[in-house]
């Protein structure tokens, strides 16, 4: 797999050289995947407030709203959500000079700025830590064996010389971001390079212990009962393949008002009982049946969604879709777990 990535990336201009179109104020466009997880935001709104000072006319664009622990976010008052605010943001995109995309590695991600994107004529340069990056971008950078894409802007202020211009505020966007993809230092992406940069954040006056209350301990009392449901109702346990699955339908989401950021983190649950080492969690929402993967060990759930449900990510974390009916979706999964071998969990 790292032989096929490293060919991957080989039509990128290494995002050095696109140092050179920011050493005069320019327009700058940013935007991220739709809906936005930790890490899309806080690498998003540290390079928008960096680029701020760098005297950068900077628009910084989310295809769709914030989860509301995301929201305290220094910079998030200027942000954009494509959904509300599509005309300003396809005329931010038309006034723009150069493009940054963050934490996704094709243009799809975006759902809605897909098209603007491919048609768009402008640099485009790309920080993101996901394999198999698409052929779409002038510049950038990807190395999925990075923590984060947060880390990845913290290497690019570095790389650019302005360490010192980190203040507490893109200290903060950052660190939000490593925490978050992390699993707070706990999954194996946590490098020598993570702490380093999170000593680097505290010595500059980063808040963490606010920064972890503000995303873990802000929950609404409807949020924690929707946990309390869906741990004793919707999880279950298939021993044999060492597996998880959580699946909640339209109506199990309506019931508690279920709302962008609830279903966070549910994903990680049945990994924390003895002997799961693969978890999933199938999610109905609109027209859409969404699904989410994690594993311990070696089983790769980047492979594993991408050949069935049309998606992909990191060997231990990852993210599909379905195009069958939410019934359909559950029974194709479990029928596809019985032609594993169990052996391969």
């Amino acid at each position: 797999m790292h032989a096929l990535f490293a060919l991957t990336i080989t039509f990128m201009k290494p995002i050095k050289e696109a140092l050179s179109l920011l050493q005069s104020p320019r327009k700058i466009f940013i935007t991220t995947h739709h809906k936005p997880d930790g890490d899309a935001i806080g690498s998003m709104l540290g390079l928008a407030n960096y680029l701020t000072q760098k005297a950068h006319q900077v628009t910084a664009v989310a295809p769709s709203e914030l989860p509301d622990f995301l929201c305290w976010m220094p910079g998030v008052s200027e942000l954009l959500n494509y959904e509300a605010e599509s005309k300003l943001c396809d005329r931010a995109l038309a006034e723009a000079e150069i493009i940054f995309c963050v934490d996704f590695n094709d243009f799809s991600r975006t759902k809605h700025l897909t098209t603007q994107l491919e048609n768009s004529t402008l640099p485009k340069i790309l920080i993101d830590h996901h394999l198999l990056p698409k052929d779409v971008w002038d510049y950038g950078i990807s190395q999925p064996e990075k923590s984060s894409t947060c880390e990845m802007v913290y290497d690019f202020i570095n790389l650019s010389g302005d360490n010192e211009m980190i203040d507490t505020s893109i200290a903060a966007c950052l660190y939000a971001g490593v925490l978050t993809d992390t699993g707070s230092f706990r999954f194996p992406c946590t490098t020598a390079s993570t702490h380093l940069m999170c000593a680097d954040l505290l010595s500059k006056g980063l808040n963490h212990s606010q920064i972890h209350e503000q995303i873990f301990d802000s929950w609404s009392q409807k949020r924690m009962q929707f946990l309390g449901y869906v741990l004793l109702e919707k999880m279950q346990l298939i021993p044999d393949y060492h597996a998880g699955l959580i699946a909640l339908s339209r109506e199990d989401v309506k019931a508690f008002g279920v709302t962008t950021g609830d279903t966070e983190g549910l994903v990680n649950y049945p990994l924390s009982i003895q002997g799961i080492r693969f978890s999933t969690l199938i999610t109905e929402r609109g027209d859409e049946v969404r699904m989410s993967f994690r594993s311990k060990g070696n089983f790769d759930v980047s492979s594993f969604a991408r050949e069935y449900f049309n998606g992909g990510g990191h060997f231990n974390a990852a993210g599909g879709k379905s195009l069958l009916s939410f019934k359909e979706t559950i029974a194709r999964f479990n029928q596809i777990l019985s032609d594993i071998h169990p052996a391969n969990f």
